[in-house]
């Protein structure tokens, strides 16, 4: 059996990853018919990438669940990775894409979820704590006989992507600090994004009597990363792997906000997560890994913090001796 597996937001750096990943690796790409991309912004450059290794990319219009289901139809996907995109709006978007896939009777889902989602709370996390709803709609189908959407479902809630603290990359280039508003000792597990990637992808073309393969067939899988970091250890796992001195400076979350803002790109919304996310690390309810579903899944284990900056030397390295801040 090949699979025909559709991928939503392949403009975001996660539906890229995963997309990116089955195209290039034999292991996946041998196991699937056809890759499709939906994809928000069509004419971005991770679209037009993703068509150049040989992805269908499918312009994706909210609004209309029927015209969805329609489109996930033509597609002729029979597998479907469903990741919310980084969006204002991306709680109706992700609830449209998730009724059309019932309408589609698509049968193998993977929601791409968000650690900690189930420790946010609804006032203080709002867009941490979508993804709880999220999860519910998609799970509803289980128990749905007028689709075959759940016959075959899966959920990874990926950790703190360890890629975002290359937000922070100008600070520690410059300044030699890595700035986080995750107060002095309370811990977080970041994780790498291709770990995430890894994950997916082996799921989306894994097989079995029911669709996905049973070992991952009805999972709830959290992915974190390996270890857990204060702000000063993550400095000095970063530290380490650049072979220099890497301070953590604890910055307010309203700093937070100003630097996000006026060195980064990333949607408003996006930014709100990251912010939520920082919040969750303060109030302490970041303190534990999660690696058992990672190395259940791929046999191997995920990636050391140190091993991660050491893949990202070249953005990161101090151009001076780090200073001691308070």
């Amino acid at each position: 059996m090949s699979r025909n597996v559709c991928i939503t937001a392949v403009d975001g750096q996660t539906g890229f990853l995963i997309a990116e990943l089955i195209l290039k690796t034999p292991e996946f790409f041998d196991k699937v018919k056809s890759v499709v991309g939906l994809s928000l912004h069509p004419q971005a450059h991770r679209a037009k990438e993703l068509h150049s290794l040989g992805a269908k990319i499918v312009p994706h219009h909210p609004g209309r669940v029927r015209e969805m289901a329609d489109t996930l139809k033509k597609t002729g996907c029979d597998t479907i990775c469903l990741i919310p995109p980084a969006h204002k709006d991306k709680f109706d978007i992700t609830t449209e894409l998730i009724e059309a896939t019932k309408s589609a009777n698509v049968p193998n889902v993977l929601v791409i979820s968000s650690a900690g989602c189930d420790y946010a709370d609804a006032q203080k996390q709002p867009r941490l704590r979508e993804f709880i709803d999220i999860e519910s709609l998609a799970m509803e189908s289980k128990g749905l006989t007028s689709t075959a959407t759940g016959t075959s479902p899966c959920i990874i809630r990926a950790g703190f992507y360890a890629e975002n603290l290359l937000l922070y990359a100008p600070q520690a280039k410059e300044q030699g600090i890595l700035p986080l508003p995750i107060g002095e000792n309370h811990k977080f597990a970041p994780v790498a994004l291709g770990d995430v990637a890894h994950v997916a992808a082996l799921v989306l073309t894994g097989e079995g009597p029911h669709g996905f393969d049973d070992r991952h067939r009805g999972q709830m899988m959290v992915v974190t990363g390996p270890k857990l970091c204060a702000g000063e250890e993550l400095s000095v796992a970063a530290g380490k792997a650049l072979g220099t001195e890497l301070q953590f400076e604890n910055i307010s979350a309203n700093e937070a906000k100003r630097v996000l803002k006026a060195q980064s790109d990333i949607d408003q919304a996006e930014q709100e997560y990251l912010l939520e996310y920082y919040s969750l690390v303060r109030e302490g309810k970041t303190n534990y890994i999660s690696t058992t579903a990672y190395h259940d899944v791929t046999g191997q284990h995920p990636t050391q913090p140190d091993a991660f900056f050491k893949m990202y030397e070249a953005d990161m390295r101090p151009k001076k001796a780090a200073k001691h801040h308070k």
